[in-house]
């Protein structure tokens, strides 16, 4: 019977920070070995939020923030103050350090024996149940030190975990006034450290660390001073969910969060989070992106060509199409022929450089196939030996292998450049349209930069679930993709007229450092056709001159 996806539980996290003499240090409890979750891992204090947590005495006692501006820091529509109350009240119950305002509005000092030892014994009734922490803030007449609280992050617990947290990590200066102590019950130990020392501790292996609390520490190390980490907390700032996939490949079990290439593609293939794809792309190795859908990648991995080109073999039954059979290399095409579940019957071909198209021919001699595609222009260094026995055009529908495909004429990296739809799933095929990991270079005179912008916008218009590029991992938000790579264009574009404007009329040559100066010097003789393909583009629009091959605004 299928079980429905577990939802994740509401929890807060509370890191405190402390200027040290070497730099900012944090506190983390060492968990019991025995604990059901996270056993024997040093964390940041924290729990679940509690339905007690929005009491109404906690939610008016709070200093500085209410539920509204919690909610909308949060992005949610009520209760994130609950967040905040959850993170002191656990912060107190795990470590005994209480962020509380006192009633002559002073933060509670807890340094006094008195003062100490009632705490000490109201903290145990609440870790025990016998106390609430409303009760415990009323009889003595607190108000939660919220204000010196900020939002730092935010952690969700993949799917097929057997637990999971919808987690907000929060961050406050630690009160110097106060002493920790670990609750000896489910925290067993407690230390100050740099996160520096944390992560070598780790990659020792002599301190355990989450994937949540790796990532934290690594984001805190670029902090020297707690007013340096506070003044970046202070400003505004959107942040995003991390909810970790778990994939595998040679070095073993890894997590991946948003910015890894593998993660959309761990996320399409499996959204329940139930088996583990693999974080790599091998030559020769089939990933089965969907029912309907395999990769093989040929073994030309390079700096233009990533892991190397993808072939899609694209099918359900006996009959299989392939997309971008790619160069012309016997194993490549003879994985192609082991790895397809039926017979190839019909070749695409998104364009015809060298790296996607040249293996058409030996695949079609093994297996009768037919080419469809577009013929190699004249110009440039083209696939001249590519010849369709079906010449596709914009709009065309492929009714093959099982599969709806619509052809769709994307010009601009090359001028007889197509992507394929699979309309029953939304994934677009894209050959070099888009690819994963870097831009395109547009190569005059058969690249056309404003040819390329135009044929991107009109991707636009398209309801596109998923990008399968010709190089890479799959990339889901899809016109989010395609909306970076127009801004990027955009960006390049208004260096070159800044550089024009700072040295007045310059060469192809003298432009090239100035413009591509975020891209190692190694890629700059790649990066020169883009750059004539933006002076071209900005010629033809009357916003540049050129004379002798020097090129003035």
């Amino acid at each position: 019977m299928h079980q429905p996806p577990l939802v994740p539980r509401p929890a807060a996290t509370l890191i405190l920070s402390r200027d040290a003499s070497d730099g900012i240090e944090v506190f983390l409890l060492g968990r019991a070995p025995h604990a059901a979750f996270v056993g024997g891992a040093y964390v940041f204090p924290g729990g679940a939020v509690d339905p007690s947590d929005e009491d109404e005495y906690l939610l008016t006692h709070c200093v500085g923030l209410d539920d509204a501006a919690a909610s909308r820091s949060l992005g949610l529509e009520r209760g994130g103050l609950a967040f905040w109350i959850a993170a002191i009240r656990e912060c107190f119950e795990e470590s005994g350090l209480l962020l509380a305002y006192d009633q002559s509005g002073e933060l509670i000092r807890l340094d006094h024996p008195g003062v100490a030892d009632r705490f000490a014994a109201q903290r145990r009734k609440l870790i025990s149940g016998e106390l609430s922490f409303t009760e415990l803030c009323r009889s003595n007449r607190l108000r939660l030190a919220v204000d010196r609280v900020f939002y730092f992050s935010h952690w969700i617990t993949g799917q097929g975990r057997p637990r999971r947290f919808d987690t907000r990590f929060l961050i406050a200066l630690a009160p110097a006034s106060q002493t920790p102590s670990h609750d000896s019950g489910e925290t067993v130990d407690q230390i100050w450290i740099r996160p520096s020392v944390a992560l070598e501790r780790h990659r020792r292996g002599d301190l355990k660390l989450v994937f949540p609390t790796i990532k934290t520490l690594e984001a805190l190390a670029r902090f020297t001073h707690t007013d340096t980490l506070m003044e970046y907390l202070r400003t505004p700032r959107h942040i995003a969910p991390m909810a970790p996939r778990t994939a595998t490949g040679r070095d073993g079990l890894r997590f991946l969060v948003p910015g890894d290439y593998a993660f959309a593609e761990v996320g399409w293939i499996d959204p329940e989070g139930k088996r583990i794809p693999s974080y790599e792309i091998l030559p020769g190795i089939a990933t089965h992106l969907s029912a309907k859908v395999k990769r093989v990648t040929a073994p030309n991995p390079g700096f233009m060509t990533g892991p190397g080109t993808n072939s899609y073999l694209v099918g359900t039954k006996d009959e299989i199409a392939v997309i971008d059979p790619g160069p012309a290399i016997e194993a490549h095409v003879q994985a192609l022929i082991t790895q397809a579940p039926g017979r190839i019957r019909w070749i695409l071909v998104t364009h015809t450089h060298m790296d996607h198209s040249p293996a058409a021919q030996l695949l079609k001699e093994r297996t009768g196939a037919e080419l469809l595609g577009m013929p190699p222009p004249p110009e440039g260094r083209q696939d001249q030996g590519f010849r369709p026995d079906r010449v596709l055009a914009n709009g065309d529908l492929l009714d093959i292998a099982g599969c709806r495909l619509r052809v769709i004429h994307t010009p601009g990296h090359a001028s007889n450049h197509l992507c394929y739809m699979l309309e029953e799933e939304k994934l677009l095929f894209t050959g070099d349209h888009i690819m994963q990991g870097s831009t395109v270079v547009i190569n005059p005179p058969d690249g056309d930069m404003a040819v390329y912008l135009a044929s991107l916008r009109m991707l636009q218009r398209e309801d596109i679930e998923c990008l399968a590029p010709g190089h890479g991992f799959l990339m889901t938000n899809a016109q989010e993709v395609v909306e970076r790579l127009l801004i990027h264009r955009r960006d390049r574009e208004n260096k070159v007229l800044k550089s024009l404007r700072d040295l007045g009329a310059a060469s192809l040559e003298e432009l090239l450092p100035s413009v591509y100066n975020d891209v190692p010097a190694r890629v700059h003789s790649v990066a020169s056709r883009s750059l004539l393909a933006h002076l071209i583009k900005l010629k033809a629009e009357g916003r540049v001159t050129e004379d002798k091959g020097r090129w003035s605004v």
